[in-house]
């Protein structure tokens, strides 16, 4: 017997990843060898400190029981120390931090948290795909903002109309960028502010890539403009910083309305994480940096290596300014899709195709920088090999 799926569930969008991952598996059981660039999946292990202390601390008999439902004090304190010290932001551990299973949770539940059938959210095109996820969960509707090569990939309020100015209640922003690999600076930070209060629209700042600026710039946190707490949170992942993916850490900052919001949700799906980890989460987070630092620079050299080759055979590409992935503009006479599907088949290279971030996309490919300089350079030689590009 087949029960029928809620109508909640047939709202939800196509997984994106879930076709690329099939389309890479069907070649590898054919015996290819595949580069996988085409996910956000960190490929280097946690920090062996990190990992030994989740090792101590799963003896701890106190943990084996329910977390508190809000994670415990210690962890939250943690966050509140590690904004202090990367952004001289000061949080209340109590009021303004929720711990949450990874970000792309808080992603899906910040719309069911503010938002009812009907509402409006603004959303980046294009943009990480599971923002629309929580939003058809919602029935809500969107208004997107083209992110273009010539704005510097970020959205451009003055194109917003007054109608969805004045409707929206919910702005999804994310930098640095997944897929743009573009940075927001404080004058764009500030501006959003303005925009947010004088429209009472919150903010939603996705910060997944917060520690991966490149050639010396940090990257800007949302929080670190005044009055920003007035009218949004931003969502912070150890996955990307600390390369703890399959841990499923997170947490939100900010306004402390929406993070009771969110801890609201949580206290009816979650009984929060083991205690164990968030006590390796909190080490992660108040612990020697050099770790980030080092992985900074792994992710610098790759680029470094992996752009310069391409840039050699004859792809003009642009410099990526955060995040380990690249957005590279596929050459005339392909669609995003045809050019990746080109990549894969032909050349063994798995990229994701743009258009699968949005209309916006259309025209580039997202390659990660998630393998070694010399599977990198191994996936620009074979992409010289199918004679597209021309050296000048």
């Amino acid at each position: 017997m087949d029960f029928p799926f809620s109508d909640a569930l047939k709202r939800l969008p196509e997984q994106f990843f879930a076709g690329l991952v099939h389309k890479v598996s069907l070649l590898e059981q054919e015996g290819h060898d595949i580069i996988k660039l085409g996910q956000g999946n960190p490929d280097l292990p946690t920090p062996q400190h990190i990992v030994d202390k989740l090792k101590e601390a799963s003896d701890n008999p106190a943990y084996h029981k329910y977390s508190p439902f809000r994670g415990f004090d210690f962890l939250r304190q943690a966050v509140c120390d590690f904004y202090a010290r990367e952004y001289k932001v000061e949080l209340d551990p109590e009021t303004e931090v929720a711990i949450m299973f990874g970000s792309k949770t808080g992603l899906v539940e910040i719309s069911q948290c503010l938002l009812n059938p009907g509402d409006l959210a603004l959303l980046p095109d294009p943009g990480y795909p599971d923002y629309m996820s929580g939003i058809e969960l919602a029935q809500a509707r969107t208004s997107l903002m083209p992110l273009t090569a010539a704005l510097d990939f970020l959205p451009d309020y003055t194109a917003i109309t007054d109608e969805d100015l004045e409707e929206a209640k919910l702005l999804f922003l994310n930098y640095p960028n997944n897929p743009t690999a573009a940075t927001a600076n404080q004058a764009f930070f500030d501006k959003t502010v303005e925009l947010a209060k004088k429209h009472q629209i919150c903010v939603l700042h996705d910060f997944a890539y917060g520690a991966l600026g490149y050639d010396g710039k940090k990257p800007q946190s949302f929080l670190q403009s005044e009055g920003s707490k007035e009218v949004g949170i931003e969502m912070y992942t150890l996955s990307k910083t600390y390369n703890m993916a399959g841990w499923r850490i997170a947490f939100a900052v900010g306004n402390a309305s929406v993070i009771e919001s969110i801890n609201l949700i949580q206290d009816h799906v979650y009984v929060s994480l083991f205690g164990a980890m968030q006590e390796a989460a909190a080490y992660a987070l108040t612990s020697d940096q050099i770790c980030v630092e080092e992985l900074l620079q792994t992710y610098e050299l790759r680029r470094d290596a992996f752009l310069g080759h391409l840039r050699a055979i004859g792809w003009e590409v642009p410099e990526p300014k955060g995040t380990f992935f690249v957005w590279l503009p596929v050459p005339k006479g392909y669609t995003s899709e045809a050019f990746a599907d080109l990549l894969l088949e032909e050349a063994h290279v798995a990229v994701a195709p743009g258009n699968g971030f949005g209309a916006y996309g259309e025209g580039y490919v997202r390659a990660g920088l998630l393998d070694s300089e010399e599977r990198l350079l191994e996936a620009a030689k074979r992409i010289e090999k199918l004679g597209i590009f021309s050296k000048t």
